[in-house]
């Protein structure tokens, strides 16, 4: 199975790269908005094309919807559109965004996407757009990540607050399943192994917590005792609203036999790799 992987130099993307050998197509290579970048997928005719590009800036997405949209749909509809046209597998990278958090429980692929905020809104126009245009397609949801790649995740970020500050303020009402970035790149490649039927998936660390307890399994799990504070998501301010509640389900992965690792063990592993 060849696989090319666009958005190669991001978190997900890296690893991704890794898991599968892939053939590494980053930004300066493929502009997922203009679709003429994408005729290098005519010449190199990978059977699986991951489509890792994304605007993520979920606040900067309030005052730059034409751009988010512009990357994470359009930019959808330009990969789904080549990959038809070469007849390959299509797999994009969504988010638990395209939820409102009202449930109260994970939510799995069966429940309706309602997005509270553009991010997720321009997400789920991807993911529309994507099942529409493209005839073999699988539609990947995965949350809160955080891998070796940097890229500003949660965790390096809070734990670089503790060592500048000595103390850490961290939302404790909204809950979530944080998930390693190598993980998924693991479980994505046992997953296409299968060849399973197409459509929509979840595929995140099993668990959820809030970001508050997330900080909190941090700090422990590095032995380090730092001062923590329980606030508010609405005392941050943010431009975007984020939903309260958007922890997923794999319900689908485990009708296929698969299974993720609790988010607990995937934090473990890889604080012991930064650590080294």
């Amino acid at each position: 199975m060849s696989v090319a992987v666009i958005g190669a130099a991001g978190q997900l993307g890296s690893d991704l790269v890794e898991a599968f050998g892939a053939v590494p197509l980053t930004h300066g290579e493929v502009d997922v908005t203009d679709p003429e970048s994408l005729n290098i997928l005519r010449d190199i005719k990978p059977d699986v094309v991951i489509n890792a590009a994304a605007y993520v800036r979920v606040d900067d997405a309030e005052g730059e919807a034409d751009e988010a949209f512009r990357v994470n749909a359009a930019g959808a509809l330009n990969v789904a559109r080549a990959c038809d046209e070469i007849g390959a597998a299509n797999v994009y990278i969504s988010t638990d965004y395209v939820f409102d958090g009202k449930k109260g429980e994970p939510y799995d692929e069966e429940d309706a996407p309602s997005p509270v905020n553009v991010y997720g809104l321009s997400k789920y126009a991807g993911e529309v757009l994507t099942a529409n245009y493209s005839s073999r397609h699988y539609i990947i949801r995965v949350a809160s990540l955080y891998g070796k790649a940097g890229c500003g995740n949660f965790v390096d970020a809070i734990i670089k607050r503790a060592q500048e500050d000595g103390e850490v303020r961290v939302v404790d009402d909204v809950f979530m399943s944080p998930t390693y970035t190598e993980d998924v790149s693991i479980m994505l490649r046992r997953f296409l192994d299968l060849e399973p039927s197409f459509g929509v998936y979840h595929m995140v660390n099993e668990g959820c917590c809030s970001w508050f307890y997330f900080a909190r399994e941090i700090f422990d799990i590095l032995g380090e005792d730092v001062r923590m504070t329980p606030i508010k998501s609405d005392e941050l301010g943010r431009r975007a609203k984020r939903p309260a509640f958007s922890a997923l389900e794999n319900r689908k992965l485990g009708d296929l036999g698969l299974h993720m690792r609790r988010w607990e063990d995937a934090l473990g592993d890889y604080l012991a790799r930064v650590a080294r």
